[in-house]
């Protein structure tokens, strides 16, 4: 909670300062989240299933999509960056006991806003930078997957009349990040970074609309992107 403070505070002092330049820069390129998860337990389904407590959970894999930064230069060190991109799917599996059961699958949009902080490094080159910054991640398009509805069956959860749902909670959180910046010329150049966001959230099993289960999921990951920039 002090890390997510501190963002809001280098963000909002930031957004106040009287803008020493008006230099707008536009990266584009993949970029990729790859969790670094962890989960409690399907503790409803160990249950039924007569499986050891605490011995399932789920994990999230790594995707890839088109990558959209928005850097504004407000001085020589100082930048504030929104970081978007295409939506990202993921693929959501049961792990330990149940270790390749599949879930489900979700898709989300998880803009970013930065503050950067530029080193001097008297080059017109290279320029590195350090970030941080406020994450919120929209979950929408959740989506069953059969093989999690056959083994619901298959254990007297549900039958073929009852509708099976999955819902994930949105998330607030901080983002770290660092990278560099390199020109080739005086419009464009290559952007490189890699950032480590706080992505929380619950995940429920709906049958008719009632949940049978929930799970807290730290997604957590780690988000790389390489691409071209542009100077305006």
């Amino acid at each position: 909670m002090k890390l997510k403070a501190l963002s809001y505070g280098v963000l909002l002092s930031l957004l106040s300062t009287p803008a020493l330049a008006s230099d707008f820069s536009l990266n584009v390129g993949a970029i990729s989240v790859m969790p670094d998860d962890s989960s409690s337990s399907l503790n409803v389904v160990e249950g039924v299933a007569g499986l050891p407590s605490n011995s399932t959970g789920v994990g999230v894999n790594t995707n890839t999509q088109l990558g959209l930064t928005l850097d504004y230069a407000i001085d020589n060190n100082w930048t504030v960056e929104l970081v978007a991109a295409t939506p990202f799917s993921h693929d959501i599996t049961a792990t330990g006991a149940l270790a390749g059961l599949k879930v489900g699958k979700t898709k989300h949009l998880p803009p970013t806003l930065l503050a950067q902080y530029h080193f001097d490094l008297n080059s017109d080159t290279f320029k590195p930078f350090v970030g941080i910054g406020v994450n919120y991640t929209a979950f929408f398009d959740e989506q069953v997957d059969p093989q999690l509805r056959s083994t619901l069956g298959s254990l007297g959860v549900v039958t073929d009349s009852d509708s099976v749902d999955l819902a994930l909670k949105n998330s607030w959180g901080y983002a770290l990040q660092a990278g560099v910046n390199v020109a080739i010329n005086k419009d464009w150049g290559l952007h490189f970074m890699v950032s480590k966001m706080d992505i929380d959230t619950t995940g429920d099993v709906r049958v008719n609309g009632n949940t049978i289960q929930s799970v807290d999921v730290d997604i957590d990951p780690y988000v790389a992107m390489a691409g071209v920039r542009y100077n305006f």
